[in-house]
């Protein structure tokens, strides 16, 4: 098996977690302890930024939670538990990994639909569940994805004993499950709830450049941070870009070019849509029927990954296109987003109940830019379609 350590959350083997990361993990574990034989279903909330290693604890977490269930005898031998992500690709990893584990068995790891279905028909309630990238939980009927009911979240707390959720509101990238702190607060508010927040930062390395990144997700472009330890470029073009991505990934691998799905795509037929950055021209993904996380996969790199490819996974050198719905107002020295260019219809579907739709799109925008933008460990490419943006942002390059 490939290594998945790679690009993904699974640590190497002569990995360890950081501090912050172990004593989390001795609180998941704790929580259980404490809360598995009250009655009332409890739920512990895992917040962090992207990036922050959250993923790593909940497969570690997990692993001992597992071990425990399958053990002759303790507290927990037997116990009925399952990890759940609204994720694709997310969920081959964990049923890959699944296969290696003699504790994991890869029907411990669904996804909610099938978990919510599957458990109501029984009338039964799970043990423990574990929820990573929670913040997909759908919040509205999806009928395309046999989800008919309102809250996903909701059902799941109905169905189990005890949740540990991993959540991020910075990540919501769909109306379909867009969150509020309010609504959050509506759907858990008959349970007692634990928070905990990592604060680390795992992937990009400099924290001066995350803290660019964070500026700017909020509309604000600071002074360009000079690094030693992280490279980070701003491009004319996007073809030079493309050129040292491909340079990248010849050193060290898991280098790629992604985007903002400000450019026209189809998901189910076999037509080829394109992106463009300047003289660039390159195919988007596509739907991966493979078992391999699509920046492993060597012919990607001649691709531009979106959201949905990458959302989780870890690359060593992004490349990437903002495309022209963010452009910049030079009097204010603002970002700002032009909905009419987001070509993501599927993140934009109605959602009748939700009050202001222009406001929830446009920070569905800038979560996806903020999820783009902190994929890589070692270096991050910028190319701006919008020629204002891309002339500040070179402007930024040479104070």
């Amino acid at each position: 098996m490939p290594d998945l350590a790679q690009s993904t959350f699974v640590l190497p083997q002569d990995a360890a977690l950081t501090s912050a990361q172990a004593a989390l993990k001795q609180h998941i574990y704790d929580f259980i302890i404490t809360n598995y034989s009250r009655r009332q279903t409890h739920l512990l909330i895992i917040s962090g930024d992207a990036g922050s290693g959250k993923s790593v604890v909940l497969d570690a977490a997990f692993a001992q939670l597992q071990q425990a269930a399958r053990a002759d005898g303790g507290t927990l031998a037997g116990t009925d538990n399952k990890l759940l992500v609204n994720h694709n690709e997310m969920l081959k990893i964990y049923k890959e990994i699944a296969g290696t584990k003699t504790y994991f068995r890869k029907k411990d790891f669904m996804k909610p639909t099938p978990f919510i279905n599957a458990y109501r028909k029984l009338g039964k309630k799970a043990d423990v569940v574990f929820i990573d990238e929670g913040h997909l939980l759908l919040t509205a009927p999806d009928p395309y994805n046999n989800f008919r009911d309102t809250n996903q979240l909701a059902d799941i707390l109905h169905l189990a004993k005890l949740v540990v959720l991993v959540f991020d509101f910075h990540q919501l990238v769909k109306l379909k499950s867009f969150w509020t702190p309010a609504l959050l607060k509506r759907v858990t508010r008959d349970y007692p709830v634990t928070h905990y927040r990592l604060t680390e930062q795992m992937r990009v390395g400099d924290a001066a450049v995350s803290h660019w990144i964070d500026q700017f997700v909020r509309g604000r472009i600071t002074p360009m941070p000079q690094s030693t330890s992280f490279d980070f470029r701003i491009f004319a073009d996007g073809q030079p870009m493309y050129q040292l991505i491909q340079q990248r990934d010849a050193a060290v691998g898991l280098s790629r070019m992604i985007a903002t799905a400000d450019y026209p795509f189809t998901v189910l037929d076999n037509k080829t849509w394109y992106v463009t950055a300047g003289s660039l021209r390159l195919p988007w993904d596509k739907i991966n029927f493979t078992d391999r996380p699509w920046a492993q996969r060597p012919e990607t790199l001649h691709e531009v990954g979106s959201i949905y490819t990458i959302q989780g996974f870890d690359l060593n050198y992004a490349g990437v296109i903002l495309g022209p719905s963010l452009g910049y107002d030079r009097q204010r020295d603002r970002l700002t987003v032009n909905l009419a260019q987001y070509q993501d219809k599927e993140a934009f579907k109605k959602r009748p109940n939700l009050a202001d739709t222009q406001d929830a799109k446009a920070a569905i925008m800038m979560n996806a830019i903020n999820i783009l933008l902190k994929r890589a460990k070692h270096g991050l490419y910028l190319y701006a379609a919008d020629p204002a943006l891309r002339e500040r942002l070179l402007e930024g390059t040479k104070r």
